[in-house]
């Protein structure tokens, strides 16, 4: 069976160049030959496996091999070293093609994505078309503006559109497009649809462009403007605007030349004033109060239901008739060392193919049908109990009209995916590990806050092992075992496959108004009857899985620290209230942003509250110092004890708290965080409560949270990422205060 490569280099469509008059004699008198220079660490033949079209001469360059000695620490041995070897393949493929067909064969080759190989692309192209009468060509009617002192501009964008023209859209692309368009109206959520083109899709009558596009295929998305209003178009322009230094400089020496030595004197005195005392323009806006605040806390329309014994949860809000769906699968019955699995089962479901779809053609699919589908873990405390959450979330949109599709879509990446390809998913270990490290030294914070979560509560434990620096331990361990475990890996994926997909595990949630709400319960019964009724295995984690209470650092090579240092506050006895919300985001924008951020030289500094967990931390970001960051902490609570806030400032206080809690969410954001909520076991009486207590917040709630806030400086753990050197003084200082383990 021939390859993808070999179908696609085999693949030959007839096009045009871009010399309309010219086009049978160029066609014919023209060769371009693609030479494609492949540099790879691994054997080319053993690993590309490559099935190339006949025609195709392989040209065997002799390897590079290249010997490293490095010596070791003088602590070993003073004449210790250490012997390094890198060996690079190549190998060049030339072969004939044709000009229009250039295009796609790049666009196919960036998307292949081979790791480990490097290519190097050369164009070659041979015409008898001599260069005098090339330039008279190119300089007819519709082509000459695009030459300028001799010098050809835009000629490559010139090509594309007369491809364009001439051959038009992909099938494919115009069918995305299409979809893309419907699901990105405004008061959706576009994603990196640009908003802005958005808001103009609501004049272009999309029934009469559908039924076009349907007879007429991609030559009816205004190919025919292409070339009336660009290619043919005679007052095309070719500007090069450049400043005229010489003129703005005269006029300013005219100016200065027209003012006194008094005049220059009150303008150097007003331009002072300005920077010290800018204008106060806060006085032109409204000046809200707390009685301008809604009391009522914003809810979620949501309506608990059930479909064949599942639960179902449907909001009912103006989607512009788009479906929003969402699973959920219950991970708590997943033995614990399948955890750091999850990511890669979840990515490997998207992009590793099923069994009649290759991962590109899958893609494609999901593209044409849908607005979208997503996979990943989520994992969260539950409120009022110790308890986890943890599910595998399945987030996916489409229009109504093609809610079929979506769910078959949905069943085909569930059930039939397989975890066969080797090397595909050796390509998912090293990118995560890749992500990781690269978020290690520029986001170490991010991980330094999960393992101190990891530390204190169980749901952080589980988040940790997914996506921390347990997470990044084992991938480092699987990179080493999958050449002589893959099929001891491949049934680990299966087995999650097999204890997720069940009827017991699974919940749905719908957004989209009330027509497409009844229309989607059909195809969701459909789905809900492929699921088992129970899940293979039943092996329940252990809910009191947490990592040791001692301070660590993980060192890795950098000039700048990433601190933490957080406590469990419920533990000691503090009990929730909506003003907590109130003195977190006041720690981070006074006490923590003048001590870390001003005077300690930090990019920045935090402080988070977990109220479901009850984990207070401290965190921040880029900072050159390790003990000082750690003594800004413990001064937390006598900052609170001392601090006198007049009513203005609690006020403004309150309001920023707010203003997080009422952020504005689009329906498919609405219909998610509702879900979370519901997950979490937060009721929508705790909300109003929560919001009461915060707008009656008072400046002594601050100093009744010094208390809470001393658990962290007399019983908390501190999590740093930071340099050996960083490390090692610091334990010097304070006598072995990290248990020091090496990141990177």
């Amino acid at each position: 069976m021939a390859s993808p490569l070999r179908k696609f280099l085999l693949k030959s469509n007839s096009g045009n160049v871009i010399v309309r008059r010219e086009t049978k004699r160029a066609k014919s008198d023209s060769t371009t030959k693609m030479q494609i220079m492949i540099r790879s660490f691994e054997s080319i033949d053993k690993n590309l496996h490559w099935q190339l079209p006949p025609g195709t001469r392989k040209i065997r360059l002799p390897s590079t091999r290249s010997l490293f000695t490095v010596l070791k620490s003088p602590h070993v041995h003073k004449k210790a070293r250490e012997q390094f070897e890198m060996r690079i393949n190549k190998e060049m493929l030339v072969m004939e093609t044709k000009r229009h067909e250039l295009r796609k064969k790049f666009f196919w080759l960036k998307r292949q994505r081979i790791f480990g190989a490097q290519f190097e692309i050369l164009f070659s192209f041979k015409t008898r078309l001599d260069k005098e009468k090339l330039q008279k060509i190119l300089l007819e009617p519709g082509l000459k503006d695009v030459c300028k002192n001799n010098k050809v501009e835009q000629r490559d964008v010139l090509m594309a559109l007369n491809s364009l023209l001439h051959e038009g859209f992909y099938s494919e692309a115009v069918d995305s497009s299409m979809n893309s368009i419907e699901a990105s109206l405004p008061g959706n959520n576009p994603g990196l649809f640009p908003l802005g083109l958005a808001q103009m899709i609501l004049s272009v009558p999309m029934p009469i462009l559908k039924a076009r596009v349907g007879t007429d295929g991609s030559k009816a998305l205004s190919t025919q403007l292409i070339e009336k209003f660009i290619l043919n178009n005679p007052q095309r322009p070719a500007i090069e605007v450049q400043p005229n230094l010489s003129v703005e400089k005269y006029n300013f020496e005219k100016l200065r030349g027209t003012m006194t030595e008094k005049d220059l004197d009150e303008l150097d005195r007003v331009t002072r004033e300005l920077h010290l005392n800018p204008p106060k323009v806060l006085k032109a806006a409204t000046n809200l109060s707390l009685k301008n605040i809604q009391r009522k806390h914003i809810e979620v329309p949501t309506e608990v239901g059930d479909i064949n014994g599942i639960k179902v949860l449907q909001h009912e809000l103006f989607t512009n008739d788009v479906l929003y769906a969402d699973l959920a699968f219950d991970m708590t019955s997943l033995k614990p060392e399948l955890f750091p699995l999850v990511p890669l089962f979840c990515q490997s479901l998207l992009e590793m193919g099923t069994k009649d779809l290759n991962f590109v053609q899958l893609s494609q699919l999901i593209k044409e049908k849908t607005g979208g589908i997503s996979i990943h873990p989520y994992t969260s405390s539950k409120q009022g109990s110790k308890d986890p959450v943890s599910y595998i979330m399945v987030r996916c949109k489409a229009m109504s009209a093609s809610t079929e599709e979506l769910f078959n879509l949905i069943t085909c990446v569930l059930r039939e995916a397989e975890f066969t390809n080797q090397k595909r998913f050796k390509r998912f270990v090293l990118q995560s590990k890749a992500k990781l490290e690269n978020q290690l030294r520029d986001g170490g914070h991010i991980l330094a806050a999960a393992r101190l979560n990891a530390k204190l509560n169980h749901a952080g434990w589980i988040a940790e092992q997914m996506s921390g620096i347990s997470y990044l331990e084992f991938l480092k361990d699987i990179e080493a075992k999958i050449e002589d475990k893959w099929s001891e890996i491949s049934m680990s994926l299966e087995e999650i496959r097999g204890v997720l997909l069940s009827k017991n595990s699974c919940l749905v949630n719908l957004t989209s108004d009330a027509q497409n709400l009844k229309n989607a319960e059909k195809f969701i019964r459909k789905f809900l009857d492929f699921l088992p009724t129970a899940s293979l295995l039943t092996t329940s984690s252990p809910s009191n899985a947490l990592h040791l209470s001692e301070n660590e650092a993980f060192t890795i090579p950098t000039q700048v620290s990433y601190v933490g240092k957080a406590a469990n506050i419920y533990d000691a006895g503090y009990q929730l209230r909506g003003s907590a919300y109130v003195i977190a985001k006041y720690i981070s924008n006074t006490w923590l942003w003048d001590n870390i951020r001003v005077s300690g030289g930090a990019f920045g500094g935090f402080c988070d509250f977990d109220t479901r967990s009850g984990v207070l931390s401290f965190l921040s970001y880029r900072d050159p110092n390790l003990l000082k960051t750690l003594d800004v902490y413990d001064g937390t609570s006598d900052f609170l004890r001392q601090l006198e806030m007049d009513e203005d400032t609690l006020k403004k206080a309150i309001i920023g708290t707010i203003g997080d809690l009422d952020s504005y969410q689009l329906p498919d954001a609405k219909g998610y965080t509702s879900l979370l909520r519901y997950l979490s076991g937060a009721s929508e009486e705790e909300r109003q409560m929560r919001r009461e207590e915060v707008l009656s917040t008072r400046s002594s709630d601050f100093k009744d949270f010094a208390d809470a806030v001393d658990t962290i400086k007399d019983k908390g753990v501190i999590v740093a990422v930071a340099s050996e050197d960083h490390v090692n003084d610091a334990n010097k200082e304070c006598s072995n205060l990290f248990q020091v383990k090496k990141a990177l």
